[in-house]
């Protein structure tokens, strides 16, 4: 039998396509939402499970495209998805991380989708180091891709009531091996430079902190706040990561 019908947006992304899987296997009734940017670029031969997939940017999302669907829960995980992309257009990154996510939000909220888990980022809190970061740890953010995921929270967190649950996940720098690889990404970037100029190369100095995750780590916590109880994850955010897992670049 067929578990709860999930939207993920992002579906066709690094995360989303080791993610879209896995739910899949856990049983779950999965729709996909992407501007399919990336869709072609497989790293492999992988052969995807069929599922319903949206091609639409999420800035152009209509209530319409929820209405009578039965979603039991988005997970949003579009977004552009790092420092150095956000600070090439700063408004566009605001446009599609802040504005689309809450719009996104409140459309769930009024169609009655009663959970919406949000792709945040542990870049929210700014500057660390090798002391471990709690929930309860200000925010400060450094760039325009980290406020853009501290506006989100904020207006996503306003929407919450007994009748829906939003969860912000604040993911470390991820990785590991996807269908649909990034490599600007610090472990993949070295292990790319690693397996194409059999050298492993450091951009800089090397002394920069980087708190990180594994990819399929990051999809079974997704997967583990979708089987939670409401009271356990209700409008709260979660630090997805290790405190072991916490590295300066050059070691």
């Amino acid at each position: 039998m067929k578990k709860s019908k999930i939207l993920v947006t992002g579906s066709e992304g690094y995360i989303g396509s080791v993610l879209m899987p896995m739910l899949i296997k856990k049983g779950y009734n999965v729709v996909g939402l992407d501007a399919c940017y990336y869709s072609e670029g497989n790293l492999n031969d992988y052969i995807f499970p069929n599922y319903n997939l949206i091609n639409k940017d999420i800035r152009d999302i209509e209530e319409n495209d929820l209405k009578e669907k039965s979603y039991f829960a988005i997970v949003h995980l579009a977004a552009l998805s790092n420092d150095p992309l956000g600070m090439l257009d700063e408004q566009l990154t605001y446009d599609i991380n802040y504005k689309a996510s809450v719009k996104l939000a409140t459309f769930a909220k009024r169609v009655g989708i009663s959970r919406f888990i949000f792709a945040s980022s542990c870049s929210l809190y700014g500057q660390g180091g090798s002391y471990a970061l709690t929930e309860d740890s200000s925010s400060n953010p450094q760039t325009a891709y980290g406020k853009s995921k501290v506006y989100a929270e904020q207006g996503i967190s306003k929407l919450a009531d007994e009748n829906f649950s939003p969860v912000f996940m604040r993911n470390a720098t991820a990785f590991g091996i996807s269908p649909r690889m990034r490599f600007d990404i610090v472990v993949n970037n070295l292990t790319g430079f690693a397996k194409v100029d059999h050298e492993i190369k450091i951009i800089g100095d090397g002394k920069p902190w980087r708190p990180l995750v594994h990819v399929k780590d990051i999809s079974r916590s997704i997967i583990a706040i979708l089987d939670a109880k409401k009271e356990l994850i209700h409008n709260q955010s979660f630090n997805i990561g290790d405190n072991n897992e916490n590295y300066q670049i050059k070691n």
